[in-house]
């Protein structure tokens, strides 16, 4: 596995446009958000579906999450209400997962089994550049060990995942701290999980 240390602010390029090249060749990167570190690969991408997968069965308390770089084409692949936009767009980009009926662009094996998948624009400069770079959304799911805790330490991090991943950037802007996970599939947001960003305001 290739490691690289990135500014959290302004990251060099080269490195950035490297893991790109990565994920557009199928390979699996693993990358800074606001909250952990995640582990993805382009979502159309079957190769790098397929090893994202096999990486995930270590582990059965994984989810995949869907890592946009803004809001443009959201509606490609989750079914959003003008609510949930009006929602999104007041929290984003933050340490939040929105959970949205799914959409026919995401393959159905990274469905729940509501037929939901999660959606984030985190509050990161090298995610948000990563996406915006593949010009697709990135599958993602928390770089975790084997009890299913994510894993703060970047060695570690490097130690138990370097033979399966192909290139990690890590970065000091990590709060390492779960997003809130809001369930926008219903009538009501429903709070699933209270975690870095604020959901005072939603009525549970």
């Amino acid at each position: 596995m290739e490691y690289f240390e990135l500014h959290s602010q302004n990251p060099q390029q080269r490195y950035i446009k490297k893991a790109i090249d990565v994920l557009k060749n199928g390979g699996i990167v693993i990358f800074p958000t606001d909250t952990y570190y995640g582990i993805g690969c382009d979502l159309f991408n079957k190769n790098g579906i397929e090893k994202l997968l096999s990486i995930k069965n270590e582990d059965k308390s994984k989810l995949f999450s869907f890592i946009f770089s803004d809001f443009k084409n959201i509606s490609k692949y989750a079914k959003v209400s003008d609510s949930s936009f009006k929602l999104m767009k007041k929290l984003l980009p933050g340490p939040y997962t929105f959970i949205l009926p799914a959409a026919r662009e995401i393959p159905k094996k990274l469905w729940s089994k509501r037929k939901t998948v999660g959606i984030r624009i985190p509050n990161n400069i090298i995610a948000l550049s990563l996406a915006e770079g593949l010009g697709n959304p990135i599958v993602s799911t928390t770089a975790s060990n084997r009890m299913g805790e994510p894993i703060t330490d970047t060695f570690e991090i490097k130690n138990i995942f370097n033979s399966s991943v192909d290139l990690m950037i890590a970065s000091s802007n990590v709060s390492f701290e779960p997003s809130s996970v809001l369930d926008l599939s219903g009538e009501e947001p429903v709070i699933v999980r209270q975690g870095a960003g604020d959901l005072s305001f939603i009525k549970s």
